[in-house]
């Protein structure tokens, strides 16, 4: 992050004024670097520890029509595990464009999906059922980003008038493992996006068909995994507690966000949501 105060480049020692440098944690210590030798962050080397990633974990991903997961509907889904099993859906949009912004992310068009696609509900039911019968054995469900595949699926039931998500899973959907939180919670002041694919890069990890639900969804299991195989601290954690630490990751988030915001754009009128799956 930006360096409040002046301080001396620790490479160059050349004298770095307030703002114009970085300050990273180096060794349990702060230290200041100036705009030209910023280093090249790098994941804590590998181990060979079991944990939870080392668990019978599953990926979810969704394809919507918008960014909005209150508002946006389903175009397609997939569910994968370790083994390289993988259940898809292909939503029939009915009445519905899928707008073209969208299109041009994953690729799936409305005359595509009206063509090979399912009845929405049909699909919904599915994709629900089979993360039910995951969730079920206390088995963890890897999700980037969770909250937003996990709102647009419980917007989508009650939109086609079925139960709440939480209602159809018999309880609150847990445990989820989502690789954006924990990479937040565990680096908090490392600089850099945080895209899934900024982050496969970061761990090494491949992503292949990028923008589509199975890509994705492969993507994100294979990361979980990565973080947890370079992050032997919270590996030792259970599945539930991970959870939680989760939660607690997620509300820090957000209000280092709010806090920046306020000092840095004071007119922004933005309220960072730290709810979380």
């Amino acid at each position: 992050m930006r360096n409040r105060f002046p301080g001396t480049c620790v490479t160059c020692s050349v004298r770095v004024e307030s703002g114009a440098g970085f300050v990273v944690k180096e060794s349990g210590r702060w230290r200041t670097h100036c705009a030209d030798h910023e280093p090249r962050p790098a994941p804590p080397a590998r181990g060979g520890h079991t944990g939870w990633h080392t668990t019978d974990l599953a990926g979810f991903d969704t394809e919507t029509s918008s960014p909005d997961p209150a508002t946006a509907f389903l175009v397609s889904a997939a569910v994968v595990d370790l083994d390289g099993g993988r259940r898809t859906w292909l939503v029939d949009p009915g009445e519905k464009e899928i707008p073209a912004g969208a299109v041009a992310v994953h690729g799936i068009s409305t005359e595509r999906a009206r063509a090979e696609g399912r009845p929405a509900t049909e699909c919904i039911e599915e994709i629900t059922a089979t993360l039910a019968g995951h969730l079920d054995g206390g088995r963890g469900l890897v999700v980037f980003n969770a909250p937003y595949d996990l709102t647009l699926l419980d917007a989508e039931r009650r939109r086609h008038g079925l139960s709440p998500l939480s209602e159809a899973l018999g309880g609150p959907v847990e445990p989820v493992v989502d690789p954006l939180v924990i990479d937040r919670g565990l680096e908090p002041f490392r600089r850099g996006k945080r895209t899934l694919s900024a982050l496969c890069e970061y761990y090494g990890v491949a992503l292949t068909d990028a923008h589509t639900a199975v890509g994705d969804a492969a993507a994100a299991l294979a990361l979980a995994v990565e973080i947890g195989a370079r992050h032997p601290e919270a590996a030792a954690l259970t599945l539930p507690e991970l959870h939680r630490r989760q939660v607690e990751w997620a509300g820090e988030f957000a209000r280092r966000r709010q806090e920046w915001l306020d000092r840095e754009k004071p007119d922004h009128g933005t309220v960072v949501d730290g709810t979380w799956p």
